[in-house]
């Protein structure tokens, strides 16, 4: 901390020694209620002035839309994390975590010049770095800081400067579709209303966050902290995306609805997709920015949270932000599930004929896991062996997160129900392979199904992932290959996805690029059940979708960051588990 209070000082000599001229504006109100601002940091805090518009005219600069800095920051990532990879020492810096190199001897009286922070006007020149900008290196900080101080430097910068570009894609959403004369005339009001949402409430939003967050970086060029105006939008403003994000079903619904049934309406969105302003994105790539924001805004988050000292002032205000930033976007994805799930579990209810008792299907606490044909061994077990073409029949199985629904499909795409079973009286055991005939087979047992008795079914899969997938699916507590996250176990095989994945199926997980997950199971035919390590997720995906982390101490170091990142989750947890034993 005296290096960093060191630091604080020069570029507080900086600040003080071009802030003349300029007049000052009262500090953002997250300044003020936050216990870890910049006031209370080691050293004066120091504020650098500058006008009430200065800050739109760095907007009107910046090179990236936030489609394009996204892409090139989990690029970077990625390679990083190769490089990492690759080397025999990890824990040596990597090329994007370069050390700074030594401060070039400069005359203080012709850096008198208050700073002017330039965010990515740059759009061909590499990824913007923090000790790049020339005000930090005329300063002399480099040579002051610490390492680690300055990887933290450049964690809170990417925060600011992302959240700057997104602002610029809003923006950019707002005036060339959404204002748009020829578009408002083809529009219905509501098909309007359901198209952009509240996308002017979000913006706002950001505008104001961003506003705070500049003049965070203006008060002292060694940034102090930004998780306490993080905190503080989250919990005031923030709840706007959950209402963005949850009209995202109807949103993509009426999007697909215009192309089909407006020719007017795809003309005009094709022409304005052309304009240079957009730079090739399409129109969709704008309406999807709201959700992938914070989602990313969490990882930054974490990403400074992994940088930060351990027990220090702004860990916890790091750790405050992040668990307030992980309520928001589960309830974001709460929001999008409960629009389509609903839906899903009313088309369901339609197609299925009782032969048993009926049981009620729609519930607002149940959702779809897993749906699909297996084939049902016919006769005793003791005829698994025969080599009949008879030996095996079609049923049809709906997996819910709390009950299983057996049926066979009958003419009119209806199906017909002849047992059923609470999920969690379930068991599966995989079969030792006995020939072509009877590979992929496992038995489901159910406790009790829908004559209070019980029953067991030879089921066999049309491949070995299928198999798997149904098995872990109907038996979320069976052990799996390997051990999860939450086992807290030394080393795990691991890997980061390099190519973005969209989930087909209700059971697999989506994945967006520079993910890292803990391999919990793999398949011969090419697929993979993960557990993300930022989020916990589970599911199903492609393994040509990622890359293995081979080196072990890069691995070690991966959940290590995860289990600090979640440690408050943990002691919650633990909290609770104390309360039920008593």
């Amino acid at each position: 901390m005296e290096l960093l209070a060191a630091a604080l000082s020069a570029a507080c000599a900086l600040d003080q020694d071009g802030s003349a001229g300029h007049p000052s504006r009262d500090p953002p109100a997250a300044a003020e209620e936050s216990p870890t601002a910049a006031g209370t940091a080691e050293g004066p805090p120091p504020t650098h002035p500058m006008t009430a518009d200065s800050w739109r005219n760095l907007i009107e600069h910046i090179g990236l839309l936030y489609q394009e800095y996204r892409d090139k920051s989990t690029r970077q990532e990625i390679e990083t994390r190769r490089l990492q990879d690759s080397q025999t020492d990890p824990e040596e810096s990597s090329p994007s975590e370069e050390t700074p190199p030594e401060a070039e001897p400069t005359n203080t009286t012709e850096n008198k010049a208050p700073p002017q922070i330039s965010l990515l006007r740059n759009s061909n020149s590499r990824f913007n770095l923090w000790q790049d900008l020339p005000e930090i290196r005329s300063s002399g900080v480099l040579s002051i800081l610490k390492p680690d101080e300055i990887k933290l430097q450049e964690a809170m910068f990417e925060l600011v400067t992302s959240e700057a570009s997104y602002y610029k894609s809003l923006n950019l959403l707002v005036s060339h579709f959404m204002e748009n004369e020829r578009l408002k005339k083809i529009l219905h009001p509501s098909e309007a209303h359901i198209l952009f949402s509240n996308v002017l409430d979000v913006m706002a939003v950001s505008e104001r966050f961003l506003l705070d967050l500049e003049q965070r970086v203006e008060e002292n060029i060694v940034i102090s902290d930004v998780c306490d105006i993080v905190y503080q939008h989250t919990v005031n403003h923030f709840s706007v995306y959950i209402t963005y994000v949850s009209n995202q079903t109807y949103q993509e619904r009426a999007y697909k609805q215009l192309l089909q049934d407006k020719p007017a309406f795809r003309e005009v969105i094709s022409q304005l997709e052309l304009d240079p302003k957009c730079k090739g994105l399409s129109f969709s790539s704008f309406l999807i920015l709201p959700f992938q924001r914070i989602t990313r805004l969490k990882l930054l988050v974490q990403n400074i949270l992994k940088k930060v000292e351990e027990k220090s002032d702004r860990e916890n205000t790091a750790l405050d932000a992040h668990k307030e930033l992980e309520t928001v976007v589960k309830a974001c994805n709460e929001g999008v599930r409960k629009m389509s799930r609903t839906e899903q579990m009313i088309s369901i209810q339609k197609k299925l004929e009782f032969k048993i008792k009926s049981v009620p299907i729609i519930s607002h606490s149940r959702w779809l896991l897993k749906q699909g044909e297996l084939q049902q061994m016919n006769g005793p077990k003791t005829s698994r062996t025969l080599r009949t073409k008879k030996l095996f029949r079609e049923i049809y199985l709906f997996l819910f997160n709390d009950l299983l629904v057996i049926c066979r499909q009958i003419p009119g795409d209806k199906y017909q129900v002849f047992d059923s079973a609470p999920r969690g009286l379930l068991r599966v055991e995989e079969l030792e392979d006995q020939g072509q005939s009877l590979a992929n087979v496992f038995i489901l047992r159910l406790l009790e199904n829908a004559d209070d008795r019980e029953a067991s079914y030879m089921l066999k899969a049309s491949s070995q992932s299928e198999m798997k997938r149904w098995m872990i699916s109907l038996a979320p507590n069976r052990r799996t290959k390997f051990v999860s996250f939450t086992s807290r176990l030394v080393d795990c095989p691991q890997i980061q996805c390099v190519h973005p994945y969209v989930a087909q199926q209700p059971d697999e997980l989506s994945l967006e690029l520079a993910d890292v997950l803990n391999i919990l199971d793999k398949t011969d035919d090419g697929w993979i059940f993960g557990e993300r390590l930022h989020d916990q997720e589970r599911g199903w995906f492609p393994s040509s979708m990622g890359e293995e982390i081979l080196n072990p101490k890069i691995r070690a170091q991966n959940l290590k960051e995860c289990f600090r990142v979640h440690k408050s989750d943990d002691s919650q947890r633990r909290k609770l588990g104390s309360r039920n034993r008593q």
